[in-house]
């Protein structure tokens, strides 16, 4: 159930993020989260890292290097943060943590609020994508933001190039605080299967896209799983009280 839903999950997030630059851990966190969320947040971290690649190996010339640089100062404590949360914040609330993150990702991005684009929001969106990368998987939605009236190359490569190197950090501080287990790598290699089919069907479509009614669709079908994740916690809790 886990290999197919997630991976299903991870494969329109694939799709989602390869034609506008973020989405997978938007879409797909959730999911994850809802059918094991003792293996979250390791588990996405490892699709996080890896799909980035993809994109950077045709689009790398268009990494905003500088901003890029910001964001990467920003994060480091920001993931140290995550890292407490991780830690000290039991399963249950992680997944609650998650889905709320969701919910105010939809509705920053629904409503498209303009942010000004310099060192500072950068930086500041790189502390809060650092926070919520590491303790729940979902790190776009702060840089994208900030980005979002870049053109598309340049959102593409520039928000991939801060994934790659968050998730591979988020996935060493998961590591030094002990909450990487082997169980969370396996299943994160096994999503790399569907993420690089989803990768690979983004691209003949991106040209097509429109992004209004994908962007609908996106914020849909998150927030959906944001709620069910929500629901089956609050399910789970009260069946266990009593």
């Amino acid at each position: 159930m886990v290999l197919i839903a997630g991976g299903l999950a991870i494969f329109v997030g694939a799709v989602v993020q390869g034609g506008v630059g973020f989405g997978l851990g938007l879409v797909a966190a959730p999911v994850l989260t809802m059918l094991g969320p003792d293996l979250m947040p390791g588990a996405i971290q490892v699709v996080n890292m890896t799909l980035p690649l993809f994109t950077l190996a045709t689009e790398w010339r268009r990494v905003d290097w500088r901003g890029v640089g910001f964001a990467v100062l920003g994060r480091l404590p920001g993931s140290g943060l995550g890292a407490v949360i991780v830690v000290y914040v039991s399963i249950y609330n992680r997944s609650i943590l998650v889905a709320v993150m969701v919910l105010i990702a939809v509705a920053l991005t629904a409503r498209s609020i303009s942010v000004p684009r310099n060192g500072v929001t950068i930086t500041s969106a790189g502390f809060v994508a650092g926070v919520t990368g590491t303790a729940t998987g979902i790190g776009g939605p702060p840089i994208a933001l900030v980005y979002q009236n870049a053109k598309g190359p340049q959102i593409r490569a520039t928000l991939a190039m801060f994934f790659f190197l968050s998730a591979a950090q988020s996935l060493v501080v998961l590591a030094m605080v002990g909450e990487l287990p082997a169980d969370a790598l396996r299943l994160g290699a096994t999503m790399i299967v569907p993420m690089l089919l989803g990768f690979l069907v983004s691209g003949p479509l991106r040209r097509y896209l429109d992004g209004g009614k994908v962007r609908v669709a996106v914020l849909v079908v998150a927030a959906a799983s944001a709620v069910g994740l929500i629901a089956q916690n609050v399910l789970t809790q009260v069946t266990q009280g009593g």
